[in-house]
């Protein structure tokens, strides 16, 4: 069991639940758990055996849950109890169904017999001596479990496994103890034992089908070393992960992986991000940059001073999500929660009406109780358990591999409606960094000898525009003056002395406060205020006053994949906008370099205004996604009705992943599709299997109701019927998010 604080008036408890089999388990769990004092909240889920609490906190109030569980009939363990369990084999569990198989067959014989026109039959007492076994010790799970069903007052799948193999036996024992000495009549021992065998060999394929479900939250607990090499006073200590404290100095050896979130302070390497990003090209990594815990070192030893250990990492972050997301249930599942919850009851009905219909008109009693146990054996709601769950485990799954992580079922339910998809600009469809553009100097003048000047000047700026020039006069290889005097002025820009000369450098307004004489240089700057660029003044202080030196013009690029994905998406009939912040002419701009038209701008907008714009998509109708950094496009992420924050390089990735119901894990505006693909693909793979497995009750239970079916029949398509739900589902973890021509 494990408790997060969420609000400061509740607690999240999650545990795992054992011994749930269908839909009607599910709901009586969440019943038990709903009448503990305190609970606000309760979300089992059958494919991942648990169960989600919010309460408020209260003293012993998880020994309560726990109890409340058990009470119910059930097993409460640890939380993701199954997936910190070392893996066990393919054929782990196989020994109850071995033995099944085992005892059953020789009673199939005669049916196998008739096929060939063989007429075999074993002794009564044989078919006791073999199918009795089956059914008392076998079958004592399905006992056990009706027993605490019908204490409940509710029906599950065991209820109505144990009441019809029961009544098959007990006819057979019936006709057998009560036929003539020398009769040899028709028993039905085969249909019971081969039922539990069918069922338990059902189970134990779903069991399997279930590990593969988990594959990715395995594969995410098993990036985390379980040591890691600590830098002290007497060199390098191996100590266990729990261990490490923030600021503590870790030696990471080639080929080792990151145990936690950290800095570089020495070396430099190549690192593998691909299991948290799905980004397939090492990063190169040196001094002061960021690595994240779980992430594969290439050749180099560095060592990292730790900024993050346990809950705090981003791969323990990743984690929750995508249990949160695996453990959460889709709004489809609210239906299938009502059909379940009186399914049970009407099918003891059905049953009961089956056996009177049959027997008043005439037929042989035995013949109206096969025909009633057949109906209670087939309408096992299985199927109808773990269709929406096992599909949102294997898509969800299958995309944090791929860098999408999804936060919630109902993002993901929801993502593949969008009529609207909306990019921020800055950071999103840009690279978010701004560079010097043009450095525009009069005629005739050095323009290399003006930007060393420049560059020297703002080379004590912090500023990003600052960092943009610095970064120009760098790449140009040219050496920058010291400077002296240096006096910033926030919001305008900055003086400094460079050989004993005033320079003065910032924001066109302020240039014309201090009465800047722009000389030749005033219809360049008009020219290019027109167009809507973001400009700076470079001046030098002179006999005759103020004189303009250069104009610096500063933009962003456009993301390379950028258009390419805004084509993508229009083909898939989706309408694309962005949001900025600059003014229009810029944004027009920016719009055209990515393929967008003028009507698909929202310029001017505050970042507080986001939202505001978000809202009013939504009112003009169909599904709006809106795309940002995570960071200042908080409100609007949340307004949205699919938030997909991007986590960029650098920062915002911890912001991401609270701000939004969708976080891609790269900066690559590619994945923006392929999360509207896979919302797409799961839903698909959920309406699939709600289809079957509520078309295979409805065309099953009339059929066995009319004789068409015989109990053996039946628990083969009742066992097959929850094989081929978890296979359907398990069929998304062959996706891969389609690439660019």
């Amino acid at each position: 069991m494990t408790t997060s604080q969420t609000l400061p008036d509740s607690l999240r408890v999650d545990l795992g639940i054992h011994g749930m089999t269908c839909a009607s388990c599910v709901g009586r769990a969440e019943r038990a758990l709903k009448k503990v004092p305190g609970v606000q909240e309760v979300s089992v889920n059958l494919a991942t055996e648990s169960a989600r609490v919010m309460v408020f906190p209260s003293e012993q109030i998880e020994a309560r849950l726990r109890r409340a569980v058990r009470d119910a009939g059930y097993e409460p363990v640890a939380a993701n109890a199954a997936i910190d369990a070392p893996t066990p084999s393919n054929w782990s569990g196989f020994a109850p169904v071995a033995v099944g198989l085992a005892l059953s067959l020789p009673l199939m014989l005669p049916m196998l017999g008739d096929l060939f026109g063989q007429h075999w039959m074993l002794p009564a007492w044989i078919q006791f001596l073999l199918a009795t076994p089956v059914q008392f010790i076998l079958g004592a799970r399905f006992y056990k479990a009706g027993w605490h069903s019908l204490k409940s007052l509710s029906g599950n799948m065991d209820l109505l496994v144990a009441m019809g193999t029961s009544a098959g036996w007990a006819l057979s024992v019936w006709l057998w103890l009560s036929a003539a000495p020398e009769a040899m009549p028709h028993l039905y021992f085969e249909a019971s034992a081969v039922v539990i065998t069918l069922v338990l060999l059902g189970k134990w394929l779903e069991a399997r089908a279930k590990r593969q479900t988990t594959s990715a939250i395995r594969a995410l607990h098993a990036l985390r070393p379980e040591t890691a090499h600590l830098l002290g006073l007497d060199g390098e200590i191996d100590v266990p992960i729990d261990e490490v404290l923030l600021g503590d100095e870790l030696v990471v050896r080639p080929g080792e992986r990151f145990a936690v979130d950290g800095l570089v302070q020495e070396g430099q390497s190549q690192v593998d991000e691909s299991m948290l990003t799905g980004e397939p090209l090492p990063v190169a990594k040196t001094h002061n940059d960021k690595v994240t815990g779980g992430t594969l070192n290439g050749d180099g030893r560095v060592i990292v001073k730790v900024t993050a250990t346990g809950v705090d990492t981003v791969l323990a972050g990743i984690i929750r999500l995508v249990e949160d997301a695996q453990a959460a249930k889709a709004p489809i599942q609210r239906l299938v929660d009502k059909v379940s919850a009186v399914f049970v009851p009407v099918v003891l009905v059905i049953a009961l009406l089956t056996l009177l219909a049959w027997w008043l008109n005439g037929q042989p009693f035995e013949v109206a109780v096969i025909n009633a146990v057949t109906v209670l054996v087939i309408a096992c709601p299985c199927a109808l358990g773990l269709a929406t769950p096992a599909a949102i485990m294997a898509g969800t799954g299958v995309a944090a591999q791929h860098g999408i992580l999804i936060k919630d079922a109902q993002a993901l339910e929801l993502a593949h409606k969008a009529g609207v998809v909306v990019f921020d600009k800055t950071g999103t469809l840009t690279l978010g960094q701004a560079r010097l553009t043009d450095f525009v100097v009069p005629e005739h003048a050095d323009r290399n000898a003006l930007l060393t000047l420049a560059g020297a000047l703002q080379s004590g700026s912090g500023h990003p525009l600052a960092r943009a020039v610095v970064t120009a006069a760098l790449d140009q290889q040219l050496v920058l003056p010291a400077v002296t005097q240096l006096q910033s002025m926030p919001g305008k820009g900055l003086h400094g002395q460079v050989n004993s000369v005033d320079y003065w450098i910032g924001s066109v307004r302020w240039m014309q406060e201090l009465g800047v004489q722009l000389n030749t240089l005033e219809q360049r700057l008009q020219s290019l205020v027109a167009q809507g660029a973001t400009l700076a003044v470079m001046a030098q202080q002179t006999p005759a006053g103020l004189q303009a030196l250069a104009l610096l013009t500063f933009g962003d690029e456009p993301k390379a994949e950028a258009s390419a994905a805004i084509v993508t998406l229009r083909a898939r009939g989706i309408r694309v906008m962005m949001l900025s912040g600059d003014n229009t002419a810029a944004a027009l701009a920016m719009a055209e370099r990515v393929g967008l038209q003028p009507d698909e701008v929202i310029s001017n907008v505050l970042p507080g205004d986001k939202a505001a714009h978000i809202t009013r998509l939504k009112k003009e109708g169909g599904t709006v996604v809106m795309v940002g950094d995570g960071v200042n496009d908080a409100p609007a992420l949340a307004a949205a009705d699919v938030g997909m924050a991007m986590a960029n390089v650098g920062g915002g990735t911890d912001v991401a992943m609270h701000a939004a119901g969708i976080t891609l894990m790269r900066g690559d505006l590619a994945l923006v599709a392929a999360a509207l693909d896979i919302s797409n693909r799961t839903v698909s793979k959920i309406r699939q299997n709600l289809f079957w497995a509520f078309i295979y009750n409805v065309a099953g239970i009339p059929l066995a109701a009319l004789g068409f079916l015989n109990p053996v029949m039946a628990g083969a398509a009742m066992a097959m019927s929850s094989v081929s739900v978890m296979s359907n589902a398990l069929l998304l973890k062959r996706w891969q998010p389609e690439t660019p021509d």
